[in-house]
C-alpha cells in the first residue's frame, strides 16, 4: 500500500465530501418528511377528513422530489469507493460491503415496491392497505439509512473483524458486533433524528409562508401542528441520542472530543464551552498559548457529558498526542511515538510474512503473523509522519459543532413557540414569528451539514480508526482524473439542486389542492 500525492489525496477526499454533502442535502428531508406525511395520512384514516388527505399528498409530493434525487446522488457516492478508494475498498471491502449490500437490497426492493403503491395506490387499493404502504416506504428508506450509518459507524469503531495477512484484507467474523456496535446505534438514532428535525424546520417554515400570504390558511396551520410537535419530540430525542454519542467518541475517539472542544490540555471537571473564539495565535499543540478565547463555559459540564462524571479527566489534544494518561479501562494511554513504531512493525512484519509466504516458510511465517497481530491496532500510525498528522483542523470542528448546537437550540425554541401559538389559534397574531421560522429553512439545511462536517472532519485522518488513514486508502489515479470529475460532479449536483428547488417551489407556489 504505497502512500500517493498530496494534491490527490486532497482532491479525493474533496470530491467525496462534495458528493456527500449534496447526498445528505436530500435524504435528511426524505427521512422527516416521509414520517409527516405518515402522520397526516394516519390522522386522515382516522377522522375521514379530505383535508387531511390533501396535506398529506402535498407533502408527498415534495417527499418524492427528494428521494428521487437523493437516490441519483447516493449511488454516485457508493461508486466513489471504487473508483477513487480502491485501496480501503479491497482493504475492508468483506466487512463494509456486506452493509451496504444489505442496504441495497432494502432501497430496491422494500422501498420501490411500497413507494409505487404509496404514489399511484390512492384510488386503486384500501385505505388500510395505502396508510402501510406510506409506512412501510419510509420504515425502508429508515432501514436503508441504517445500513449506510452502520457502515460508516464501523469505520469509526472497528469491530468484529480480524486481519488475513495471506490475502491482504480484513475479514469478518463477527457479523453481529458489527450491528449492534454502540456507536452504530448512536450515530442511526441521532442521524435519522436530525432528518426528522431538518423536516420540521421545513414544514414549518413553508406552512408559514402559506400564512402570511393568507393562502391554504387550514393546510398551514394543521401542517405547523404536526410539524412543531414532531419537530419537538425530535429535538428532545437528538439531545438524549447527542449525549450517548459524545460518550462513544469519549471513549473511542478522543481526539475528535478534543478538538470539538477546542481542549488542548486535559484536565479533571473539564468545562463544557457553549460559545468561543478560536485563538488565531495558537500554532501547535505544544505551545502555551490559550486556544479558546471569549469563551462563555458550563462548569465540568464537559467531563459528565463524556463519562456521567463531573469530575472525570477529559484528555486534551496534547495529552492524546504525548500519551501517559489513564484511560478509563485503567490502561495507560500510548503516546504518538508508541503508536508509530507499533505501526511500523505490523507493518514490516506483514511484508516480512508474505516474503515468506512465497519461500513457504511456515515457521516464519507464524512468527511474523504474531508480530503483525501483537502491533496491529495502530497498523495506520506507521503511514503517518508526525504528531500534527493525527490533528484535524480545529476551527472548523469547533465552529461546526457549536454552530450545529446553537441552531438546535433555536429549533427547539422555535418548535414550542410555534406548537403553543398553534394551539392557540394565534399564529396569524403575529406575523413577524412565521418570518422567522419561514428564514429558518436554510438553517434546517445547515444544521445537517455542520453535522457530518464535525462526524467525518473530526476523524481524519482515518479512513478506518488507527487502522488506514486516508493517503494509504485512495486509488492510484492521475491527479488531473480526480480534478476534472470534481467539477462535473460540482456542476451536475448544482443542476440537481436548482432543478429541485425550482421544482418544489413550483409545487409549493400551487399549494396541496393541485395534488
Amino acid at each position: 500500500m504505497e502512500l500517493l500525492s498530496t494534491s490527490l489525496v486532497d482532491w479525493s477526499r474533496g470530491q467525496f465530501a462534495l458528493t456527500a454533502m449534496y447526498h445528505w442535502l436530500f435524504v435528511p428531508l426524505t427521512l422527516g418528511l416521509g414520517v409527516i406525511q405518515a402522520i397526516m395520512e394516519t390522522i386522515y384514516v382516522k377522522t375521514g377528513k379530505e383535508e387531511w388527505k390533501k396535506a398529506a399528498k402535498f407533502w408527498m409530493t415534495i417527499f418524492g422530489i427528494n428521494f428521487a434525487i437523493g437516490v441519483a446522488t447516493g449511488i454516485i457516492l457508493e461508486f466513489q469507493f471504487g473508483t477513487n478508494w480502491s485501496n480501503y475498498s479491497f482493504f475492508v471491502g468483506d466487512i463494509f460491503g456486506a452493509p451496504l449490500a444489505i442496504e441495497g437490497i432494502l432501497a430496491f426492493f422494500m422501498e420501490a415496491t411500497f413507494i409505487s403503491i404509496m404514489f399511484f395506490g390512492w384510488n386503486k387499493v384500501s385505505k388500510g392497505v395505502h396508510l402501510a404502504a406510506t409506512w412501510l416506504t419510509i420504515t425502508g428508506a429508515t432501514l436503508s439509512a441504517l445500513w449506510i450509518l452502520v457502515a460508516n459507524a464501523w469505520m469509526q469503531l472497528p469491530l468484529g473483524m480480524e486481519f488475513n495477512p495471506t490475502t491482504v484484507r480484513n475479514e469478518m467474523v463477527d457479523f453481529w458486533s458489527i450491528i449492534s456496535s454502540p456507536v452504530a446505534i448512536n450515530k442511526f438514532f441521532h442521524a435519522v433524528a436530525s432528518g426528522w428535525v431538518e423536516a420540521s424546520v421545513i414544514v414549518l417554515g413553508i406552512s408559514s409562508w402559506y400564512l402570511i400570504k393568507k393562502r391554504k390558511e387550514e393546510f398551514a396551520k394543521k401542517s405547523i401542528l404536526v410539524a412543531a410537535s414532531f419537530g419537538l419530540f425530535a429535538v428532545l430525542f437528538i439531545i438524549f441520542t447527542g449525549h450517548g454519542s459524545a460518550q462513544q467518541v469519549a471513549a473511542h475517539q478522543p481526539m475528535k472530543l478534543a478538538v470539538m472542544e477546542g481542549l488542548y490540555e486535559g484536565r479533571e471537571g473539564a468545562p463544557l464551552v457553549a460559545m468561543g473564539v478560536i485563538n488565531p495565535k495558537k500554532e501547535t499543540y505544544n505551545d502555551d498559548v490559550d486556544p479558546v478565547v471569549m469563551a462563555i463555559e458550563f462548569p465540568k459540564m464537559l467531563s459528565w457529558l463524556s463519562f456521567s462524571d463531573v469530575n472525570a479527566y477529559v484528555p486534551g489534544i496534547r495529552n492524546i498526542v504525548e500519551g501517559g494518561y489513564t484511560k478509563p479501562d485503567g490502561k495507560i494511554a500510548d503516546s504518538f511515538e508508541t503508536k508509530k513504531q507499533m505501526g511500523q512493525t505490523a507493518i514490516t512484519a506483514l511484508k516480512n510474512y508474505k516474503i515468506a509466504e512465497a519461500a513457504k516458510d511456515t515457521a516464519a511465517m507464524a512468527v511474523h503473523k504474531t508480530t503483525l497481530d501483537a502491533n496491529y491496532k495502530y497498523f495506520g500510525y506507521g503511514y503517518l509522519d508526525k504528531p500534527e498528522d493525527t490533528i484535524p483542523n480545529v476551527p472548523l470542528v469547533f465552529y461546526s459543532f457549536h454552530i450545529m448546537v446553537i441552531l438546535g437550540v433555536l429549533f427547539l425554541l422555535n418548535f414550542a413557540l410555534a406548537l403553543f401559538l398553534g394551539w392557540k389559534n394565534k399564529l396569524s397574531d403575529y406575523k413577524w414569528i412565521l418570518w422567522v421560522f419561514l428564514w429558518t429553512i436554510p438553517l434546517g439545511y445547515l444544521a445537517g451539514q455542520l453535522g457530518w462536517i464535525v462526524a467525518e472532519v473530526g476523524r481524519q485522518p482515518w479512513t478506518i480508526q488507527d487502522i488506514l488513514p486516508v493517503q494509504a486508502a485512495v486509488s492510484s489515479l492521475q491527479t488531473s482524473s480526480v480534478l476534472i470529475t470534481f467539477v462535473l460532479f460540482a456542476v451536475l449536483f448544482t443542476v440537481l439542486l436548482i432543478a429541485e428547488i425550482s421544482i418544489m417551489l413550483k409545487q409549493i407556489r400551487k399549494g396541496p389542492e393541485s395534488n
